[in-house]
């Protein structure tokens, strides 16, 4: 029984980590500029994000863990299964509404002499002028990843939950497939982007935001699961 708790915590923690990372503006927003017609191993582009993200998450789960103490636990353990299958719901209602208002597109412009595109997220009604945005170049989509790990209250739906269970296994499992979904994520949305962008003349915004559909009503139904009281 003991296992299986944990296992479930473990799958749970991957959906949010997974949900986070797709439905984030600011994740989105960092990972595709990096992509063009040179179309270099896009999936590394994705794992290295990934990692770095998911270790800003991973120590400020450690702080919480060391800080323990102050924060009220029976509470929260008694109402674990709960409270992440409310967290659950709401990061998928969250995540179903920025997908519905979000828009993708593509960019063609010039950098060092060469012509090519990149791909940029625009909250509805917060579009930018394309001639007044400078677009750069990064090297280092871990470091990029590391600060948004670090950074944005988004990430405490990863670390409170974990907080909520009864056991220190599957505290840790939850914000260890938290970590661990958010990599799989990125990785799998880098490497579509790799296959898929440059031999599509018409990259539709729709494909993205089915993906961002699909990852969210994976989190309701999880976190319906956790309400319904299936585990208990």
């Amino acid at each position: 029984m003991m296992t299986s708790f944990v296992f479930l915590a473990l799958f749970s923690g991957a959906v949010a980590g997974a949900i986070h990372t797709l439905t984030g503006p600011d994740h989105i927003a960092a990972i595709v500029p990096f992509f063009n017609k040179n179309q270099v191993k896009t999936w590394m582009i994705g794992l290295l994000w990934g990692i770095g993200h998911s270790s800003g998450v991973w120590v400020l789960g450690l702080l919480v863990f060391l800080f323990r103490e102050l924060i009220p636990l029976e509470w929260l353990s008694h109402w674990s299964e709960r409270l992440v299958g409310v967290l659950l719901v709401v990061l998928g209602l969250w995540s179903g509404q920025k997908a519905f208002r979000s828009r993708l597109h593509r960019h063609p412009h010039n950098h060092g002499g060469e012509a090519h595109e990149h791909f940029h997220f625009h909250p509805a009604g917060k579009t930018t002028p394309h001639m007044a945005t400078r677009h750069r170049h990064s090297h280092a989509p871990l470091g990029i990843g590391l600060i948004h790990g670090l950074a944005g209250s988004s990430h405490f739906f990863g670390i409170l939950p974990g907080l909520a269970f009864g056991t220190r296994a599957e505290s840790l499992a939850f914000i260890g497939g938290f970590g661990f979904g958010a990599i799989l994520a990125m990785v799998a949305f880098s490497w579509l982007l790799g296959v898929f962008v440059l031999k599509m003349q018409d990259w539709s915004a729709a494909i993205f935001r089915g993906i961002q559909f699909g990852f969210s009503a994976l989190a309701i139904m999880v976190g319906v699961y956790w309400l319904t009281g299936s585990v208990g």
